[in-house]
């Protein structure tokens, strides 16, 4: 689960396979901080809601009961209707509701579709704030995936490339801390081929910054350098002298990047 503020109200987002579902109880509060579940009733009661959300499960949810849906539609229009979020769910087996029990956690949630909809009939200018703080959070995650997505790119050939170092080049009688200088001088040619810079030159460099200069590399930098990982696995097999190495590592990353580079400009020009 995720937290968002919304003019200093706390609301909670979690996902359900894959979409995104909203605190309606949470929202609601701000209408009534003690009674959120008759808030949300008041809502749901209404001919507009349940024409809205009806619609919106009829787009979305296969499993959903539209005549019972048209029965809770009539019904509406009468004073004596009500609904809950548990009754919407169960009657119809709506998924565009989610009711959670459990004092941390709990409550009403909406799809991000219907949220949205409860949220304009609280305040609209509530709305338009939780609809920035709900960008602001899918930003935020597109940051991390990239993040992540960079760091897995680099584990793809990290491992043949760590073997050929403990195969060739780490006699069994080091210590651990020997082996992991050993580990660090390799992966550091890889950098200086690249990046022009050992790790311990970009942090002297990068004080403040989280992670290390690869998480902070291009994808065309990302992917030559999980080439060079394969390559330079391959020359350490061969017995080719560090020194060597990095001179057709340089070479190798200097070509691989000018092939990348122009590619990219030609998907552009399309």
């Amino acid at each position: 689960m995720a937290k968002i503020n919304v003019k200093d109200t706390e609301i909670v987002v979690f996902k359900k396979e894959q979409e995104d579902y909203i605190s309606l109880t949470d929202i609601a509060k701000v209408r009534d901080a003690e009674n959120p579940s008759q808030i949300i009733s008041l809502w749901l009661r209404t001919y507009n809601t349940i024409e809205y959300i009806g619609l919106w499960e009829m787009l979305n949810n296969p499993d959903f009961k539209p005549h019972i849906y048209e029965g809770f539609k009539s019904e509406s229009a009468k004073p004596h209707f009500w609904m809950s979020a548990q009754k919407w769910i169960k009657e119809t087996d709506a998924i565009g509701l989610v009711s959670k029990s459990g004092r941390y956690g709990g409550g009403t949630f909406a799809h991000s579709d219907i949220a949205f909809k409860f949220a304009s009939w609280i305040s609209a200018e509530f709305e338009l704030y939780l609809v920035r703080e709900f960008k602001r959070l899918k930003e935020e995650e597109q940051k991390n995936i990239g993040w992540t997505a960079k760091r897995e790119l680099t584990k793809i050939n990290y491992h043949i490339h760590t073997d050929a170092v403990k195969q060739n080049l780490i006699p069994k009688e080091l210590t651990s801390k020997e082996t992991s200088i050993i580990y660090a001088n390799e992966a550091d040619v890889l950098n200086v081929a690249l990046f022009g810079i050992t790790a311990k030159q970009w942090y002297d460099t990068n004080p403040n910054l989280k992670g290390n200069i690869r998480d902070y590399a291009s994808i065309n930098e990302l992917i030559c350098l999980s080439n060079m990982e394969n390559l330079n696995a391959v020359f350490i097999n061969e017995k080719i002298p560090q020194n060597e190495r990095l001179i057709k590592l340089n070479k190798i990353a200097i070509q691989q990047m000018s092939i990348l580079q122009e590619v990219e400009k030609r998907k552009l020009l399309k």
